[in-house]
């Protein structure tokens, strides 16, 4: 606690900015792992076996297999094969409606991710920032102390400065490492929802 606390007052207020956006990208991360967890996007047993039955033709058995899947994404491979299945929608209609609900679908998974990319391309500018600012104080000073300027002074200074820079990398880089393997979770589901929602049009069809 200590030494936490002297890396607040070395770093000055930009070092506490900072400390606030690792607690908001912690919390973030905390959010997405428990809802990745809960809706487990990337398992699609159910599906796999609902299109298995629908390219053999046998059409009832997979709209009963996915009518309580509960996984996510079944709902609107459901929603495909049920529109095909009855011949309420005209096919492009029911493409542009199965492409509305699983962009909103989508969009809730990506909840977040934004502001997680956000943080970890800001944190490095802010820490920046920092250093910056502090190595203008530092010059100044050395300015103000004119031939009686102490190294050491001056050393630290200039340590001082560079602390928010550090501080600033720390939190970017695992900020950006799980951001990008979020990221490209959700769209490998993108990639095998839209593959499954194909294979309804392009299967056993009319």
């Amino acid at each position: 606690m200590g030494q936490l606390g002297s890396l607040l007052q070395d770093g000055g207020y930009v070092v506490w900015v900072l400390l606030v956006i690792s607690v908001v990208a912690l919390a973030i991360v905390i959010v997405k792992q428990w809802q990745f967890a809960r809706v487990r996007p990337e398992s699609n047993d159910g599906i796999e076996s609902a299109l298995k039955l629908w390219r053999a033709g046998d059409r009832q058995s997979a709209i009963d297999a996915l009518s309580d899947d509960g996984r996510f994404g079944s709902d609107i491979v459901l929603f495909a094969m049920q529109g095909r299945q009855n011949g309420d929608w005209e096919t492009n209609a029911l493409q542009d409606e199965l492409e509305r609900q699983g962009s909103l679908k989508l969009r809730d998974l990506r909840t977040y991710l934004p502001a997680l990319e956000v943080i970890g391309m800001l944190s490095p500018l802010l820490g920046l920032l920092g250093t910056v600012l502090g190595m203008i104080d530092a010059f100044q000073a050395m300015e103000l102390a004119g031939n009686e300027v102490d190294p050491a002074t001056l050393s630290g200074g200039i340590w001082q400065a560079l602390l928010t820079t550090a501080v600033g990398l720390v939190i970017a880089i695992p900020a950006l490492a799980v951001f990008n393997w979020m990221d490209h979770k959700v769209q490998r589901v993108a990639a095998k929802l839209d593959d499954a929602i194909t294979q309804v049009f392009t299967s056993a069809g009319p």
